[in-house]
């Protein structure tokens, strides 16, 4: 089995799942643990199963999981018993596309939890899946309900506050992975991967199935699909291109040990130890001046044509505005001290 989780989350009055929170997902299971969740679930192992939990349900789980040595599942399985809140069972057999919420959510917990890196999980079709929530501090709440529950909070002589409105939550809420930093919570999706050693300052973003392997310094985006390798650093507002809008079907990385400076941008894989000068947005299809050692024109080619080439260095001449591209004579190293996590 590709992966399963148990977990605990919100509905609406309709009964339509809004989130769920996996405490402890898990991926490829055992064959005795598959065996006793779809025995638990009703069915076959011969697909993907989302099946909502009863106490008796429960209560029959957290013996069986016990029986077969997984203590740990039995425990959260126990804790969700002494909860009203729903309960879900969801059961990836294969890894396909998810088609329901509690599917969508599983595969974003293994994201944060580190069991898969971004890419390596089939996410196709999943904004269809999701719908907007408002993210309160009571907790989702579907946008129909909002002004009702709103109007509740105020007769009761609470204000109900709306933190955004999205189809994502923010990470912590859900994980918090170790040996990270980060400056503002809500400015790293569910789905996102911190390796460790990452941090994370105020002005820096991390979008969902994108993320860091650490140690990492990140001031800058990093949009969905993009990651950057170990020792990188992004500089403040600068800018990864991701792949959900735009046409931009090419996938970003970030190579080991490069810095994109304050307020510049990349739209083509960087190589190990490339560094991009402040303000100096590089796209696929720029023109770039390849300089010698002696600092003698090249040739002219587009930036992309340089994908995935280490020890680069990326400038705009501050006379012609030309963009030029020489070797990096040096590769940035970041501060150890910043980085422990102790």
């Amino acid at each position: 089995m590709y992966a399963c989780g148990l977990g605990v989350g919100t509905q609406n009055t309709r009964g339509d799942w809004l989130e769920v929170f996996y405490p402890q997902p898990l991926l490829h299971p055992s064959e005795a643990l598959m065996k006793v969740l779809f025995d638990i679930a009703g069915g076959e192992p011969d697909g993907n199963r989302v099946q909502s939990l009863q106490s008796e349900r429960l209560e029959l789980l957290v013996q069986a999981l016990d029986d077969i040595g997984e203590h740990d599942q039995a425990k959260i399985a126990q804790q969700f018993l002494r909860s009203h809140r729903p309960v879900v069972l969801t059961l990836l057999v294969s890894d396909d596309e998810p088609e329901s919420v509690s599917e969508v959510y599983l595969k974003l917990h293994l994201l944060s939890h580190r069991l898969v890196r971004p890419h390596e999980t089939n996410l196709n079709g999943m904004f269809g899946k999701l719908r907007n929530v408002a993210w309160t501090n009571e907790g989702a709440i579907d946008l129909d309900e909002l002004p009702h529950r709103q109007l509740q909070a105020r007769l009761e002589g609470r204000i109900l506050s709306v933190n955004c409105v999205d189809k994502f939550p923010k990470m912590t809420d859900y994980v918090v992975p170790a040996g990270v930093r980060i400056g503002d919570t809500a400015r790293v999706r569910l789905g996102a991967y911190l390796g460790e050693g990452t941090t994370v300052m105020h002005e820096g973003f991390v979008n969902f199935n994108a993320g860091t392997e650490g140690p990492n310094m990140i001031e800058g985006r990093i949009s969905a699909g993009v990651v950057v390798k170990s020792g990188s650093d992004l500089g403040g507002g600068c800018s990864t291109m991701g792949t959900l809008s735009g046409g931009n079907a090419v996938v970003i990385s970030v190579g080991t040990q490069c810095l994109i400076g304050a307020n510049a941008g990349v739209g083509i894989p960087l190589g190990d130890r490339c560094t991009i000068e402040a303000g100096l947005y590089v796209t696929a299809g720029a023109k770039v001046t390849v300089l010698d050692d002696q600092g003698n024109d090249v040739e002219v080619i587009a930036a992309r044509d340089l994908a995935g080439k280490p020890d680069l260095l990326f400038r705009r001449n501050a006379q012609s505005g030309r963009i030029e591209c020489l070797t990096n004579k040096t590769a940035i190293e970041l501060n150890d001290a910043l980085h422990a996590h102790n």
